[in-house]
């Protein structure tokens, strides 16, 4: 069955309306069990690699911020869904050789991670009259398949990010090694939280604190625990990917 971008089957629709209310109430009550209040943890739907029939599913059942991995997958899905009031984050790993267009296309991008790349951004979004907020990722394992920041380069970036005139940083993102249980991410939660703080006793201003993002499909609720204030869960609102 071919399913049009402007109208998703009932099917559809149901299904990923009822897994979105599955993980509001989710995110919820780790809020509650944290003492924080629910309202304080922002939920982007993952949906790289899916169409915009589900992203049109979502936005029926009142999801506001969706992310993409790819600049260009997401400028597609961007022009399919213009007639939306939604939010775009970029979530993936960004490429100096489209910083221009990710400074136009995306309301905040999780994956700054050197000099370079926030004074293209930070350029191209002035010359465009855009103001993305940008997350520093940071690479707390020191990873070699994974992007980020390693934790001595991040305060020399928010120092930079301070002088920035059209583009904000606004906070920390992590994507913690992958494990076999939920609970093994903990750790990682709680040090990018910790630099967090350390960052603000040092004198960094709280704006550029504001936001750390961290905690996906299978350890949101850790992530919650943990303080994150933006949570990316994809699979478990969309269904499993058939392909990356």
């Amino acid at each position: 069955m071919t399913v049009s971008p402007l109208s998703p089957p009932n099917a559809l629709a149901a299904a990923v309306a009822g897994r979105l209310a599955g993980i509001r109430r989710r995110i919820d009550e780790a809020a509650r069990l944290a003492g924080r209040p629910p309202g304080d943890v922002r939920l982007v739907a993952i949906s790289k690699t899916f169409d915009a029939a589900h992203v049109r599913a979502a936005a029926a059942a009142g999801q506001i911020d969706f992310g993409e991995n790819r600049v260009q997958e997401a400028l597609q899905k961007i022009e399919q869904t213009s007639d939306l009031q939604i939010r775009w984050h970029l979530v993936g790993h960004l490429q100096s050789n489209k910083a221009r267009r990710a400074a136009t296309a995306f309301a905040l991008i999780h994956s700054l991670d050197s000099l370079d790349l926030l004074q293209q951004l930070d350029r191209a979004a002035e010359a465009a009259g855009t103001a993305p907020e940008l997350l520093v990722q940071v690479d707390l394992a020191g990873e070699a398949t994974k992007h980020g920041a390693a934790p001595g380069t991040v305060r020399p970036l928010f120092e930079a990010a301070a002088r920035c005139r059209a583009a904000r940083v606004v906070g920390l993102m992590l994507l913690p090694p992958l494990g076999q249980r939920p609970e093994e991410s903990r750790p990682w939660f709680r040090q990018l939280r910790e630099l967090r703080d350390t960052l603000a006793a040092e004198g960094t201003p709280p704006g550029m604190l504001r936001e750390l993002s961290m905690g996906m499909s299978g350890d949101f609720e850790i992530a919650v625990q943990e303080g994150a204030t933006i949570v990316r869960v994809g699979t478990a609102i969309f269904g499993t990917r058939e392909h990356v």
